[in-house]
């Protein structure tokens, strides 16, 4: 009784493997092929004289054993051989005209093969049709690395997050790669880009990210028709994930405004992508080839003064008006190191002074102020003794985050400067 019920489990094991996802009919039909061959090569000591037909519709296999007829009482060789008698008289095909020397098919029951021998296959056809799975996956994700996926939360842990897409595949979203005002519950739908696919040990991790400057590029190439057309090129991006950022674009067509474009009407389409970047600001400027107005744009929406360029060491000089400084540097020094990241540049702001009076830098005083207070001092953009004492003390102190008997000293040694 036994014996009986195995080959209809075999059936429905095959119906299992049928439905499988990522894995192409030719690709299954091979293996499960592959996978029976090797059973009746052990069974039979060689599997040359036997067909293997897959029926992956239905979810089931048959098999055929071709044998030589030789008269009755000469059959050498079971595996290959069958009798005259045997032939003519076969119960699944009986073939009552055949000859000596001629072939009998004759089928072979799953039955046949025994119970350990079903177990073994079934064992070797889970295990080869999980890598064929894991390799699929693993393909299929890598040539998607960079493109927006969407997934669902189903699982929260302190240090990622367990989505899965429509095919319920598994995708990993790290906190790192998290925008820091991200708040998720089971259920609910997540944007992201594909950012690595690896298949370390043959078991495919898909990370995504919300916080690449890539999620930026694909969610403007959604919003904004003309990007996904080709119309508008986006030439660089720069990110604070959460808190600001900048894109440089530009346009194929002269009739096309980019920034514009970009924007929408009355801010139609940037409202979209804030509102998916939970509420980062968002910079358009328009691309152009020199530097100088460049690295003008970038620093938006301070007003310079005059830039001194040195290309080979990407460097900037950049004098602006008292006024300006701080817009030019913006909040905690956001604006300025979105303009040095969309650039290239390293961009050093300097007060414009407007008086012709002789100046000095501050890096002339370094027998007499640490090093570390006047890089503070310059990255509030006062490069110059006249900045520092043009500058109001509390000014000082606040911005360039110094104590009030550092910022004292460093008054008292620039007036003795002037006064000597």
């Amino acid at each position: 009784m036994a014996k009986k019920e195995e080959p209809i489990d075999m059936v429905d094991r095959f119906s299992e493997f049928k439905e499988l996802r990522n894995i192409d009919k030719t690709t299954m039909i091979s293996v499960l092929e592959e996978s029976f061959r090797s059973v009746i090569a052990k069974m039979f000591g060689s599997d040359e004289n036997f067909d293997v037909i897959m029926n992956p519709d239905k979810g089931d296999c048959e098999i055929y054993q071709n044998l030589e007829i030789v008269p009755d009482g000469k059959v050498e060789d079971p595996a290959k051989q069958i009798s005259l008698t045997d032939a003519r008289n076969d119960a699944d095909n009986p073939d009552p005209d055949c000859e000596i020397g001629e072939e009998h098919t004759k089928k072979i029951d799953f039955a046949k093969f025994g119970r350990r021998a079903i177990l073994n296959l079934r064992q070797t056809l889970a295990s080869k049709i999980l890598d064929l799975q894991k390799d699929a996956i693993y393909s299929k994700f890598k040539e998607m690395e960079g493109e927006l996926v969407t997934g669902e939360v189903y699982q929260l842990w302190k240090k990622e997050i367990l989505l899965l897409d429509d095919d319920k595949n598994e995708l990993l979203l790290p906190k790192d790669q998290q925008i820091p005002t991200d708040f998720y519950r089971k259920g609910d739908t997540v944007r992201a880009v594909i950012y690595n696919v690896d298949n370390k040990n043959n078991n495919p991790k898909i990370t995504v990210s919300r916080t690449s400057d890539t999620f930026l590029r694909r969610l403007f190439e959604l919003e904004v028709p003309e990007i996904h057309d080709g119309l508008i090129v986006i030439r660089a991006v720069a990110r604070i994930p959460g808190e600001r950022a900048k894109i440089a674009v530009e346009s194929y067509d002269d009739r096309i405004d980019p920034v514009g474009a970009c924007v929408g009407v009355k801010g139609a389409r940037i409202h979209g992508i804030v509102r998916e970047l939970r509420n980062e600001n968002i910079d358009v400027i328009n691309y152009t080839s020199n530097p100088q107005l460049f690295i003008q744009r970038a620093l938006s929406p301070a007003k310079i003064s005059s830039i001194r360029i040195d290309e080979e060491n990407k460097h900037a000089e950049v004098f602006l008006k008292p006024e300006e400084v701080s817009l030019a540097i913006g909040k905690g020094g956001l604006n300025i190191r979105l303009a040095t990241m969309l650039t290239g540049y390293e961009i050093d702001v300097y007060r414009d002074l407007e008086d012709n009076e002789e100046d000095i830098y501050l890096d002339e005083f370094k027998d007499e102020i640490d090093s570390w207070v006047i890089e503070a001092l310059k990255d509030m953009g006062c490069a110059t003794a006249k900045a520092v004492l043009s500058t109001p003390r509390e000014e000082l102190i606040e911005k360039a985050d110094l104590e009030e008997d550092t910022v004292d000293n460093v008054i008292k040694v620039l007036k003795a400067e002037f006064e000597n």
